[in-house]
């Protein structure tokens, strides 16, 4: 079972987002105190991003905001939820335009060229002072319908936004100033500010194959700030993840497609959620596969990632899967009130029983009324997988372009931006471009892209459905994003809440899976091991 799992990794590196101290060396799963030799990056910091440009719009306001003002608000906002957050701007404690001073601040103060930078953010929205303000005299004339007014807000930079590029990390994308996507339509809609664009891994880590998780060209290399140059961020929501752990914003947006969030989420001891396909809106969002693309909420807690995911969600008439989505669930903060365990079963996977974290976390399970059943993890492969994701972006990027892309941008397909970066490697690929190369090499006839993508599915529904059936399942704990292929091919929802710590202070997740449309169910397991374990604790170095 551990050699099956760990040849799977190495696919699901190749997929968008393995956790690169797994993959650096042979070793088991659930090994992971080997961190990479983070002295070989080839590029730290950004060659692109201009911090005079950025900061342009805020520099008066950020001087007017006081350090003596900054430490007042460090207790009533740094790691406090959002119900606690609006509790305090009620209160008079603070108003919207504060709490987006104080993040940017935060931005300011760690983000980029010191020897605390983490190389998280990749833009800022211009426009978001004005609107904070706008935000306060809304929520004088009670406008506040959702508890997501007023909250800032980051997207990774493969998410359209009206107000930034967005440039999925690639330096060919630098100019693409588009629409609001969906959920940022939806975002807004309820109230949201829009505080800029979160790094990632470039192409959503399905791009050149052999560079550490978190690197972009655009936003140089992401930093775990639990473990600066030692612990891998995770990816490819890299930026997601860590500005949220560095409380540069309460909360964020990410996407996966195998892992890309539940890796970076566990990865900096937070709480993400991959939802089933569709639930979530994918329009306006730079593709890998149109069948596993989703968003999904990265937050420091499971009512505020409840809360997140319900002010993104909504039915988008040009996304067939949101379309087909089963689930009308749209609030689901509030069913979150009266959560129990109790008669809950979840399956726990034997060969995972070695990681103590996890074992702890299984007690904790218990304690709260679940019962586990142990069971031997099925052997199984999953062909293919590479070839399954590049016929698919090989079709879905194009369309991405046509559809929702600025229609100035000189790109048709991904054969155009290989050939794009080529021209000057050194800056636009230093690492290569080993998968875009694979990409425009590959080609499957009809009967054989459906064949590869039947086999796919049945085995990863195979290896949920077996134990879930035989023992009467409501859902598999994981680690991590251990299993997330699985459940990607699946389309199986699943979420990773904080579990502690390894002995390199490597945060660990505990990752609840469940059949598709599960998501209320998830939310609810989640914050009920939450409230029984907390496990979370903030990175030492960013408290101040």
């Amino acid at each position: 079972m551990k050699q099956l799992l760990l040849s799977f990794f190495l696919l699901a590196f190749i997929a968008c987002k393995e956790e690169s101290k797994q993959l650096s060396s042979v070793q088991t799963v659930q090994d992971t105190t080997k961190v990479a030799d983070f002295r070989e990056f080839k590029v730290l910091d950004s060659k692109y991003i201009e911090s005079d440009s950025i900061w342009a719009p805020f520099n008066k306001d950020l001087e007017a905001f006081s350090e003596e003002r900054y430490t007042q608000l460090l207790p009533l906002i740094l790691d406090q939820d959002i119900p606690t957050l609006q509790k305090a701007v009620y209160s008079g404690n603070f108003t919207y335009e504060e709490l987006t001073l104080f993040y940017l601040k935060r931005i300011q103060k760690y983000d980029r060229n010191n020897d605390l930078s983490l190389n998280s953010v990749i833009s800022l929205n211009p426009n978001v002072l004005q609107e904070a303000r706008v935000k306060d005299q809304g929520l004088k004339n009670k406008m506040m319908k959702h508890p997501v007014f007023g909250i800032p807000v980051l997207l990774k930079d493969n998410i359209n936004t009206a107000d930034m590029p967005t440039t999925a990390g690639a330096i060919a994308l630098a100019n693409n100033n588009t629409e609001d996507a969906f959920i940022v339509k939806r975002l807004k809609e309820n109230g949201a500010l829009i505080l800029g664009k979160a790094n990632l891994s470039e192409w959503a880590y399905f791009f050149c194959g052999d560079c550490p998780s978190g690197y972009s060209a655009v936003g140089g290399q992401t930093l775990n700030p639990y473990g600066r140059r030692t612990l891998d961020t995770g990816g490819s929501s890299s930026g997601s993840a860590v500005s949220v752990a560095a409380n540069f914003a309460p909360v964020a947006v990410g996407s996966e497609t195998s892992g890309s969030i539940l890796s970076p989420a566990s990865q900096n001891s937070l709480v993400g959620l991959k939802p089933t396909i569709g639930v979530l809106s994918r329009g306006g969002i730079v593709p890998i596969s149109s069948y596993l693309d989703t968003p999904g909420p990265i937050t420091k807690n499971v009512r505020d990632n409840a809360i997140l995911f319900s002010a993104m969600s909504g039915r988008d008439s040009q996304d067939p899967a949101s379309v087909a989505n089963k689930n009308n669930t749209s609030n689901y903060y509030e069913s979150l009130a009266e959560v129990s365990l109790k008669g809950k079963r979840f399956g726990a996977i034997k060969s995972l029983m070695e990681d103590s974290l996890y074992v702890a976390a299984i007690n904790d399970l218990k304690s709260a009324g679940a019962e586990i059943i142990e069971f031997e993890g099925e052997d199984l492969d999953l062909p293919n997988f590479t070839r399954f994701l590049n016929i698919e972006m090989k079709r879905d990027l194009p369309v991405y372009f046509k559809r929702y892309g600025n229609k100035d941008l000189p790109f048709k397909s991904v054969k155009d931006v290989v050939s794009y970066n080529n021209t000057d490697s050194l800056m636009r690929s230093p690492y290569g471009q080993k998968l875009f190369d694979g990409i425009v090499a590959d080609s499957a006839t009809t009967e054989e892209f459906a064949a590869i993508k039947d086999t796919l599915i049945t085995k990863g529904k195979q290896f949920f459905e077996g134990p879930m059936r035989a023992h009467n399942l409501d859902g598999i704990l994981s680690i991590n994003n251990y299993h997330a292929g699985y459940a990607a091919v699946a389309k199986y929802p699943a979420i990773t809440v904080p579990m502690g710590y390894a002995k390199n202070n490597a945060p660990k997740g505990l990752t609840f899976i469940a059949r598709p449309y599960q998501e209320a169910a998830l939310l609810s397991w989640a914050l009920a091991y939450e409230k029984a374990s907390k496990k979370r604790v903030s990175p030492e170095n960013y408290k101040n």
